[in-house]
């Protein structure tokens, strides 16, 4: 397609053993790395505990009923007393409380629910079912089928290139790192190995065999190394042990073996990435735009120019990423704001702290990716440029303006001087 090709930059016989020198020792790597951390046992499967088993069923009917007088000076529970009749996927029709408690599911007739089944009595001879969820596999197809026609509509071909990497982000995630981390193998490694494995594999099929694409995945795996380092020393600074809410703590004493705070840096690093290689791509890319636009600029003005944007690019991730965290934690700063807490103490407790330390040790690592990409390509890009053809004799009329593309860089480089 010519409006992704640049002659000057990424098609040159030069770059394209760059990416071939590049890619193949990368590549080569991220497989030794996956072999050696595979886990010895696939991962397990969802298990119930004994004497409990999950079943489907729709909701029939909904029976309210009075609940029970509480003695004098007792507080009366808010609950809605009754029942539920459900039919079982299998035609059998039980009856269950209605559901009860902070975030119990609220069900009516039609309502496709998850039940939990409990044998009671010695050797199972009676049961009780109690509803425990919602079904809602048919909704999140529907969703993730609009999802991805929203995206094949606006990108095609690029938009299913982006869906099929996103599918094997997946594979790598459900396949190789959780299996590992849970097999006991190093969290730091396994995270860093299969960032790897996305980023050669997601980011050479969304955007093609290039020099472009290979500066952007070196600024990436040079990022991600340094967030990495920066991530364990504030983790050890902070005292941050990876056990920091319930999920954790019932992680932490189930599976014993998980290096909990090695678990915590996985996080950082596995969540960097997705915005490491946004950042990457398009520094890469915008150098590539200016070299096949001015192909006289040498390794200075294509650094300042593209730097200049991705100072831009920078100061609106930066805010996306802090929200982003913000949101995860404001349940919980919702909680600690209700009980008075002191400022001082909610943001040094180890679940807000840790999520500041992710904020922060991620900014950091992707603000060092703006000026290693552009540095990167911009060497490349001075190196495989044609020089810019001799100007013609006619001289420019004296009373006529500069070109607006003159006029804009003069404009840019008084706003933000390189």
């Amino acid at each position: 397609m010519p409006g992704h090709h640049h002659p000057s930059f990424a098609g040159s016989p030069g770059a394209r053993r760059l990416t071939l020198l590049f890619l193949v020792p990368a590549a080569l790597l991220t497989v030794l790395g996956m072999l050696l951390l595979w886990p010895g046992e696939s991962l397990p499967g969802a298990r119930d505990a004994e004497g409990l088993t999950r079943v489907m069923g729709e909701v029939r009917a909904v029976t309210p009923l009075p609940c029970a007088e509480v003695p004098d000076g007792d507080p009366a529970p808010e609950q809605n007393c009754g029942t539920v009749t459900v039919r079982l996927s299998g035609g059998q029709e039980v009856t269950a409380e209605i559901p009860n408690g902070p975030g119990a599911v609220e069900v009516a007739p039609g309502d496709d629910v998850v039940l939990l089944r409990l044998l009671d009595g010695e050797g199972g001879e009676s049961e009780s079912y109690s509803i425990v969820d919602h079904q809602r596999g048919a909704e999140l197809w529907l969703l993730g089928a609009a999802f991805a026609l929203a995206v094949i509509a606006f990108g095609r071909w690029r938009g299913l290139t982006a869906l099929a990497g996103l599918g094997l982000t997946f594979v790598v995630l459900l396949l190789f790192v959780v299996p590992a981390i849970l097999d006991g193998r190093s969290p730091v490694l396994v995270a860093v190995v299969g960032a790897a494995a996305i980023m050669l594999t997601v980011l050479y099929l969304t955007h093609g065999f290039s020099i472009t694409t290979s500066i952007a995945v070196a600024g990436t795996l040079a990022s991600l190394t340094i967030t990495a380092l920066l991530s364990a020393a504030a983790t050890a600074g902070t005292h941050l042990s990876g056990v920091a809410d319930e999920t954790a703590n019932f992680l932490s004493i189930t599976q014993g073996e998980i290096n909990m705070r090695g678990l915590l840096l996985a996080g950082i690093v596995i969540g960097s990435l997705g915005v490491l290689d946004d950042v990457t791509v398009t520094q890469s890319a915008t150098v590539a735009e200016l070299a096949q636009a001015n192909p006289g600029y040498g390794f200075r003005q294509l650094y300042g120019a593209a730097t200049r944007i991705g100072r831009a690019h920078i100061a609106s991730v930066i805010n996306t990423i802090v929200l982003a965290y913000a949101g995860a934690s404001l349940p919980l700063m919702l909680l600690f704001a209700a009980g008075e807490t002191p400022v001082g103490e909610l943001l040094t407790g180890q679940l807000i702290a840790q999520e500041l330390v992710r904020s922060a040790v991620g900014t950091i690592g992707l603000i060092t990716a703006v000026p290693i990409t552009t540095a990167l390509a911009a060497y490349a890009a001075s190196r495989t440029s044609v020089p810019r053809p001799a100007s013609t004799s006619e001289p420019r009329p004296a009373s006529s303006a500069p070109p607006p593309e003159d006029r804009w860089a003069a404009f840019a480089d008084r706003q933000d001087p390189p």
